[in-house]
């Protein structure tokens, strides 16, 4: 003897209609917090890459130029300082949400001039791999823009 409530109860997950409620039970408190994900993401990014600015100014610029100079970074100096100067004001202007896509774009520049000039040799393991995370996660700000709260929004630089 076939149990139909089973039965029904089965042919009701396979038409999707228990799984349908299942997934929205998971994903609708998820969609409200969409328009905070990029935030999260950006003011991360912003972070990090403060402290490595940071990082090079506690290590020297003489150092990093050097470091640079090896690598075979043009002007060494000068891109040392940039490169410093950069990390810990677009990280500033990252953390806070202020010309999030233009920062976001200098700052996939510098990395992918990391990965050429530094990186590349050592291959995508113990190499570039976090460089690489570094650029998605920029390339996603520069397209989709810095998330709800940020400067750029108040200025209304960035539309709702």
């Amino acid at each position: 003897m076939t149990n139909t409530s089973t039965s029904t109860r089965m042919s009701d997950v396979h038409a999707g209609a228990p799984q349908h409620a299942v997934a929205a039970t998971i994903t609708e408190p998820l969609d409200r917090l969409r328009p905070y994900a990029f935030t999260g993401v950006r003011i991360a990014l912003g972070v990090l890459l403060l402290l490595h600015g940071l990082d090079k100014f506690d290590t020297g610029l003489a150092n990093v130029a050097g470091a640079f100079d090896g690598w075979g970074v043009p002007l060494p100096e000068l891109s040392a300082r940039f490169v410093a100067v950069f990390e810990v004001v677009g990280g500033v202007a990252l953390i806070i949400g202020l010309a999030t896509r233009a920062v976001a774009g200098v700052m996939a520049l510098v990395l992918v001039g990391a990965i050429i000039f530094a990186k590349a040799d050592l291959g995508i393991l113990g190499g570039w791999e976090v460089d690489l995370a570094y650029i998605a996660g920029l390339v996603a700000l520069i397209v989709v823009g810095p998330g709800f709260a940020s400067v750029d929004r108040v200025l209304r630089i960035e539309r709702d």
